[in-house]
């Protein structure tokens, strides 16, 4: 089992209301909550798709019975494949990070008017792995021996509330108490790190302001930020805060459903590691300078979406949603600061990442009273302009084909699964790297019903 499974298989166990990462799909995003909706091309605004809908549109939490509960249990299998390239070189580094497990947990009640309830969910992340025998860990033509990795990972308790105002309209909210964690080792040329340095617009202090370091820094092959825990459950550098959206559903007969939704751009604190658990590297420079790394400001994006289902027939359901993550508002630029007694240094990369829409496509077959099979389709832009794109962050995968199926076995118990395919996308960075990424993602629920 590598690092990653068993961060994300053990944190259910160790803290029931705690969620893992996500791989990149749309953008940081996933490309549908819920195994119902990653089956149906992630639409989520005017149909049931179970409890999940406390992380997308929680007015659809009413379309269930009054005097009803529901408790939906969820396992996703994200399997990203991500490969560097360096044609120049003639190598090719693999990303060891592949398979990557979200345990998902929601209990949802429906009494008169009012539906609610609590859940945790992975809200999303993006994560690489390269073997320190890789290109990536030797950016100077001189191998730093450390391993390059970055593993975010942000998730939520959510707290959903959805009221019936008539017959046909229903609005709800949801309020999160969210966290976010980041582990990142990253090598790059002493230029790149003098780039960095300098795009952040601070002077660096103490020792790090020195001529001697500078003439250090000047002449090493390589340079290694790192901070990465061996913790099961979190990265080394952690936040937590706030989030929140609204909803709402309007059913305009008995076939048509409108529905829409608002996800705040989230409220977290700036990541912190503990005051020694990150470590500056230079080549030639000595050995690691311990310390503390804080990145500023890093925030999930909102997320505007509106949609519609149509009943086509008592058989079969047709869904499309358009949603528009606003990533140029989150995703400007990533900023860190590493500090020790010695003094600090401010880093900047630039991101500059597009805002980006979405277009959900799905339709849900009743092929009888047990047995219900889904497909759909979602299809986006990549947010990263290749000027910005980095290896260790490639988010950059644009649509995904979608099929699943749901099956009840018994009246009050149902299985869903979903099964997602991304194809491979390909960009080139500034420095000749090539990237391609692609996924195959699994989705799998139990829901028992009250």
């Amino acid at each position: 089992m590598t690092r990653s499974e068993r961060r994300f298989l053990l944190t259910p166990l160790c803290a029931l209301l705690a969620a893992g990462s996500a791989y990149a799909t749309n953008g940081m995003l996933m490309e549908g909550y819920g195994p119902i909706s990653s089956s149906m091309g992630g639409v989520t605004q005017a149909i049931d798709h179970g409890n999940a809908a406390m992380s997308q549109n929680p007015a659809t939490l009413g379309m269930m019975a009054d005097g009803t509960a529901r408790l939906d249990v969820a396992i996703g299998i994200l399997g990203p494949d991500v490969a560097s390239s360096f044609p120049a070189m003639g190598v090719t580094a693999n990303s060891g990070g592949t398979s990557y497990l979200m345990p998902a947990v929601g209990y949802v009640k429906r009494s008169g008017a009012y539906t609610y309830g609590i859940g945790m969910f992975a809200q999303g992340g993006m994560g690489t792995e390269y073997d320190a025998t890789t290109f990536m860990s030797a950016p100077g033509g001189v191998s730093s021996g450390i391993p390059s990795r970055s593993e975010l990972g942000v998730g939520n308790v959510s707290f959903p509330v959805a009221f019936q105002v008539s017959p046909n309209l229903t609005i709800g909210a949801t309020l999160k108490y969210m966290w976010s964690s980041l582990d990142m080792k990253m090598t790059a040329t002493s230029a790149q790190l003098g780039g960095m340095m300098q795009a952040s617009g601070v002077s660096p202090t103490g020792a790090f302001a020195s001529p001697q370091l500078q003439t250090v820094m000047g002449a090493a092959k390589w340079a290694n930020i790192s901070f990465s825990d061996d913790n099961a459950f979190t990265g080394a550098a952690k936040s937590t805060g706030y989030g929140a959206s609204i909803g709402a559903t309007y059913k305009a007969n008995n076939d048509v459903m409108f529905g829409g939704s608002y996800l705040f751009k989230s409220a977290l604190d700036d990541m912190k590691t503990s005051p020694t658990a990150a470590s500056l590297s230079l080549d030639g420079g000595g050995p690691a300078m311990n310390g503390q790394i804080t990145i500023f400001n890093f925030q999930m994006p909102s997320v505007l979406a509106l949609g519609a289902s149509w009943q086509a027939s008592p058989s079969l359901m047709v869904a499309a949603d358009v949603k528009y993550i606003g990533w140029s508002d989150s995703m400007r630029s990533f900023k860190m600061r590493f500090d020790n007694a010695f003094g600090s240094a401010n880093f900047t990369m630039q991101q500059d990442w597009k805002d980006q829409t979405v277009l959900n496509l799905g339709l849900a077959w009743k092929a009888n009273e047990a047995l219900t099979v889904r497909a759909g389709l979602n299809l986006a832009d990549n947010p990263i302009p290749d000027t910005y794109v980095n290896p260790l962050f490639p988010a950059t995968v644009k649509n995904h084909v979608m099929f699943g199926v749901g099956y009840k076995v018994s009246p009050v118990g149902e299985f869903n699964m979903s099964l997602t395919k991304a194809p491979k996308v390909a960009v080139t960075t500034p420095q000749g790297i090539d990237i391609s990424h692609a996924q195959t993602n699994i989705q799998l629920m139990y829901s028992h019903s009250f």
